[in-house]
């Protein structure tokens, strides 16, 4: 569903991604790991379409992020680090503007929300505006606007950030539950979510792929938890 092919991009003489390629089946939910600076956000964001690559491709759901963006952004659902979002809306209303954008009409309009506000449990908050909210729920409206049209991908850039022990048990919970029918792709520095929800691991640093693995593989290798797996492959690689 996701297929990654020499994807570049520099920012100025900073090389954020250099010349990556795997692929990401639906069933599979990818952990896609490094240090600070490694350029997994940044390949995120070629893949959604936000920032053109200098080099290279990729597509979703078999739509080319340079051919065919609008078919990219129809079939996927996008979680940034910093969740944009319009802080004078109320969270409902934010919601229903993004059904306008999706063009999620009528019966099909309510199906959406009587789905994703339990989902995402925003009830609560449902009628406070964006700037009234915690960050963990801020976090919760950026899911809910990423899963409102039910996309076959998933791009989730530090999902559970902000969020309690508890409502971060219930998001990795949700993804495990998703992940039996869509493609997810999942950016985070908690090693722990990774063995929680994610069948498949890359580790990059420096913008290049190290490791593609599980982390099962990755801790039987090494004879280590994946903290420890981390440390050795990105200060190698540093070294």
């Amino acid at each position: 569903m996701i297929k990654v092919k020499d994807l570049r991009r520099s920012f100025g003489s900073v090389v954020a991604v250099d010349g990556i390629s795997f692929e990401v089946e639906k069933g599979q939910v990818l952990g896609l790991l490094g240090p600070n600076g490694a350029g997994k956000s940044t390949a995120m964001r070629m893949i959604t379409c936000f920032i053109k690559p200098d080099g290279g491709t990729a597509s979703v759901c078999g739509h080319d992020i340079l051919q065919d963006p609008l078919g990219v952004r129809r079939c996927l659902g996008y979680v940034p680090e910093n969740v944009p979002a319009y802080n004078e809306m109320t969270v409902g209303s934010f919601l229903n503007f993004i059904c306008d954008v999706r063009g999620i009409k009528g019966k099909n309009r309510k199906k959406a929300l009587d789905r994703v506000v339990p989902m995402c449990s925003i009830e609560s908050v449902y009628h406070q505006t964006i700037e009234t909210l915690s960050k963990g729920y801020k976090r919760r409206v950026g899911l809910a606007q990423a899963l409102i049209h039910d996309p076959e991908v998933l791009i989730l850039d530090e999902p559970t950030d902000g969020l309690d022990p508890n409502q971060k048990h219930e998001v990795r919970r949700l993804i495990s539950q998703m992940s039996q029918d869509k493609c997810i792709i999942v950016s985070t520095h908690i090693l722990e979510e990774v063995d929680a929800v994610c069948s498949r691991t890359i580790i990059i640093a420096r913008g290049k792929i190290l490791v593609d693995s599980t982390p099962k593989a990755l801790k039987e290798k090494h004879h280590a938890g994946l903290d420890e797996v981390f440390r050795k492959i990105t200060r190698a690689k540093s070294a």
